[in-house]
């Protein structure tokens, strides 16, 4: 990677810190700043392109989608003019654009848009941080934000056939870990994620259980 390049990954870390900041909603600078490094271990010695694979992990989340009136191009959009700014090479740009339009889940039944290796990389990470304790925290940080209830007796999970139903949904923070989380596990792109994310699955499985059996009343 050229100096040049370097010096661009840090601008926009910084870029990314500034416009996130400490968002409560799980969306927030520490959220970006994990899937950063998750993206470098997933990427080290896999013939990506780590200058395309930095860019797309600080960028990813710059305008959730989910935060701006369900606008799908409003992320894409703002790195596309972030990248522009810092005279990034025409092709970098595009394929970092094309990540972060592309890398958000948007339903179980909904087709994966990321056909690179670069964007299944940073994918991963991103899917990574999803799951496990800090995805269990970020759920309910998430649907705190949201107002959501954190269960529903007799609340049915929705396994979401288009983007736009999936961006609707508002059902309680516990249908979400049937609606996408224990799904991630087996959407990984790279065996280095799907090894990564055994363990986190196998948590929130252990959580789900211990929730269930409170709500119940036996422990």
């Amino acid at each position: 990677m050229t100096k040049t390049q370097k010096a661009a990954i840090l601008k926009t870390a910084g870029y990314a810190r500034a416009t996130l900041g400490r968002d409560a909603t799980g969306h927030d600078w520490l959220h970006v700043e994990r899937v950063w490094r998750s993206a470098r271990t997933l990427g080290r010695a896999s013939g990506a392109d780590m200058f395309v694979v930095e860019l797309a992990a600080l960028l990813h989340d710059i305008a959730d989608w989910k935060f701006h009136g369900g606008d799908v191009s409003a992320g894409p959009r703002k790195a596309g003019r972030w990248l522009r700014k810092l005279d990034v090479d025409a092709r970098s740009a595009a394929h970092v654009v094309a990540i972060v339009e592309n890398i958000s889940f948007k339903g179980a039944k909904v087709k994966n848009g990321i056909n690179t290796l670069e964007g299944r990389i940073v994918q991963d990470a991103d899917r990574l941080d999803a799951i496990g304790a800090i995805g269990v925290a970020r759920a309910f940080a998430y649907g705190g934000a949201k107002g959501r209830e954190i269960y529903r007796p007799g609340s049915r999970p929705v396994l979401h056939a288009s983007a736009e139903a999936y961006s609707k949904s508002a059902g309680p923070t516990l249908d979400h870990f049937y609606e996408k989380l224990l799904l991630v596990k087996g959407l990984m792109n790279t065996e280095k994620g799907r090894r990564a994310a055994r363990g986190r699955h196998r948590f929130m499985q252990l959580f789900l259980r211990q929730f269930g059996a409170e709500v119940a009343g036996r422990k």
